[in-house]
């Protein structure tokens, strides 16, 4: 079966020579955005907590709670690309107060998204963030997207339940760790079980720390401190953030692979989506830089900040851009559709056509 045109003609060697200069990570860019981003959405989300259901105030302070942690949560994606032993004291302070109190500690992500990127494992069944939604019945993008408003009680489960009953049941450990300890797409995704370098106290830490900041906010509620309010807001909020991502998830690849072969590096890029979009917009729904997924493919360790200029670059100066601007779409809408008309295409002639 054919999965997508043959793309070797993508230029790589003069694309690397393009955009050289831009793979430095610079904190300058990191800290202050970030920082910014995690205290609107704490600042919004305790004006929504102060103001009452359906005022002005109350409405305000959930948009812009939701959108600043949204983009707060999705520096996750940067943490497994930084350099191993770089960053050490941004990854703490985005544990400290993003990942702990949404329950998305940082392990759950690492490594697990790197193998995403590896050859040979992109968009076959290894791979936990790819599902063929573009290869086959469209209802299953509908069952996807349904999935957002049990994710947060699942991850509240996760940690505050099975993750310490399983510190003293092995059997369980193992079942944990394996199918509910990673961010993924492809819920029959099992992950390995520690190794020997891998940080495995830290990890611990990560979720202890987790489960106790939930029960934390439980015993706040339970002892007056904060209104229930707090607790049905979080939710909310979770569902929607949830909701964001998975559109944005949808709108990154055009999921054409099947599963069962492998995919050459310029077929994975050709798979990926780019979206530059409305720079305010866009920005909003994909942020720190992953509007830009399809040239993020390309180049894993390019900063997030850098991935706009890298896309002009390209865009402008490749002796042939033909092959790259066809991953781009106008907009998250445009690339929703394609990735329906694909399913629906593929569903009623039961094989995955050729990309245009």
């Amino acid at each position: 079966m054919t999965i997508l045109r043959e793309t070797d003609a993508f230029p790589m060697a003069e694309a690397r020579k393009l955009v050289a200069g831009l793979m430095r990570a610079d904190p300058k860019i990191y800290w202050p955005d970030f920082l910014i981003s995690i205290s609107l959405g704490w600042g919004g989300f305790a004006v929504a907590l102060l103001f009452p259901w359906g005022s002005w105030q109350g409405i305000a302070g959930v948009v812009v709670s939701t959108f600043a942690l949204y983009r707060a949560v999705l520096f996750t994606h940067e943490l497994t690309h930084l350099e191993t032993g770089t960053f050490r004291v941004f990854r703490f302070v985005w544990n400290l107060v993003c990942g702990y109190a949404l329950l998305i500690p940082s392990f759950t992500y690492y490594g697990v998204h790197r193998h995403h990127h590896v050859r040979g494992v992109y968009g076959t069944k290894e791979d936990g963030e790819y599902l063929p939604f573009g290869a086959g019945n469209p209802l299953g993008i509908i069952g996807y997207m349904l999935l957002i408003f049990i994710l947060p009680g699942f991850f509240v489960v996760r940690f505050m339940i099975l993750g310490p009953l399983s510190w003293i049941l092995p059997p369980l450990r193992k079942l944990v760790w394996g199918s509910f300890s990673s961010l993924t797409i492809d819920l029959t995704y099992v992950r390995a079980m520690p190794g020997a370098k891998d940080p495995k106290f830290l990890w611990f830490a990560q979720e202890f720390l987790a489960g106790a900041y939930g029960w934390g906010a439980v015993a706040l509620v339970w002892f007056g401190v904060l209104p229930v309010k707090a607790l049905i807001l979080w939710y909310g909020i979770a569902v929607v953030i949830f909701l964001l991502n998975s559109l944005r998830t949808l709108a990154a690849h055009a999921y054409r692979n099947p599963g069962e072969e492998k995919m050459s590096f310029p077929e994975q890029f050709m798979d990926s989506v780019d979206v530059p979009g409305h720079p305010i917009i866009t920005t909003l729904w994909a942020p720190v830089g992953l509007r830009f997924h399809a040239t993020h493919h390309l180049f894993p360790a390019m900063p997030y900040h850098n991935l706009p200029k890298a896309y002009e670059i390209l865009k402008n100066e490749l002796s042939d851009n033909s092959v790259y601007l066809a991953s781009t779409r106008k907009n998250m809408v445009h690339a929703l559709v394609r990735l329906w008309q694909d399913a629906a295409e593929a569903d009623r002639e039961g094989g995955v056509q050729p990309a245009e």
